[in-house]
């Protein structure tokens, strides 16, 4: 799935999407295929990423087509940044239609229950999960007086599934709950919240980071997991993307604390 050019189904709509930066690599990040995808969909989207390199080149790829992105520069972490973060977004472009939250690390502390450190447990709930709530419940109060709006967070396969990353499988479980949390203390006022749920997906994050924890070639680490996915291929960031546009879009409207698997077959199989 490439990112092929789509019109109209965000438009007049304006969003944040958080970590919409990327680390160095050769395929797409989740949060820089969803900012391109939303703003080729209509919306105008800030950009919100703590490297200021990394959030520009995304701000570029955007305006280059002819989209509206501004970057910001911000801690999503803390309530001061998830307050920068809003008014950085009402001066730019108008209050939040849409949040995403996809803000997410991997420690090389974490690890199995018995060997994962305090250190990565602490900053890896911090950064993934307490960023989500603190950007939700920045913008939910906003959309609720509006009557309208949509936060779309992306989880992970790892929130039903693994073992040997604690602390990062605990933060995108808490993601799943509170996504269907938020989605019943909205959905009375018309305020949608879902998420996605990528599974072995072939973004830098992930290929590169495992590669070098492991030692081992980025090809070998592709052929690796691409073998462990029911299709037998990888998804890509343009793939979460897809999926965050259609939770996003209006198409959605009847569709809100949804856990939407994109991963292949993955989850299925598990069970």
């Amino acid at each position: 799935m490439s990112g092929a050019p789509v019109t109209g189904r965000l438009g007049g709509k304006i969003a944040i999407v958080s970590g919409a930066g990327q680390a160095p690599g050769e395929t797409i990040g989740n949060g820089k295929a969803i900012a391109i995808l939303f703003a080729r969909a209509g919306a105008q989207v800030l950009c919100v990423d703590r490297d200021q390199a990394r959030g520009q080149l995304t701000v570029e790829a955007i305006t280059a087509e002819g989209g509206a992105a501004t970057l910001c520069v911000a801690d999503v972490s803390s309530a001061e940044g998830a307050a920068t973060i809003i008014a950085a977004c009402d001066a730019a472009f108008g209050p939040p239609d849409i949040l995403v939250n996809n803000v997410g690390i991997g420690d090389a502390g974490d690890g199995p229950a018995h060997k994962a450190s305090e250190e990565a447990f602490d900053r890896t709930l911090r950064i993934n999960l307490k960023s989500a709530w603190l950007l939700t419940k920045a913008v939910m109060p906003g959309m609720l007086t509006r009557q309208r709006g949509v936060i779309v967070n992306i989880s992970s396969l790892a929130s039903i599934a693994g073992g040997h990353q604690l602390a990062y499988e605990i933060s995108k479980a808490g993601m799943n709950r509170l996504t269907q949390s938020a989605a019943v203390a909205g959905a009375s006022c018309g305020v949608r919240v879902n998420a996605v749920t990528p599974g072995l997906m072939d973004t830098p994050m992930a290929i590169g980071g495992i590669a070098r924890m492991r030692g081992i070639p980025e090809e070998e680490l592709r052929a690796e997991r691409a073998a462990r996915v029911p299709m037998r291929f990888m998804g890509t960031g343009w793939d979460t993307a897809h999926a965050a546009l259609f939770l996003a879009s209006d198409e959605a409207r009847f569709i809100t604390g949804a856990i939407l698997p994109v991963d292949g077959g993955a989850s299925a199989r598990i069970g």
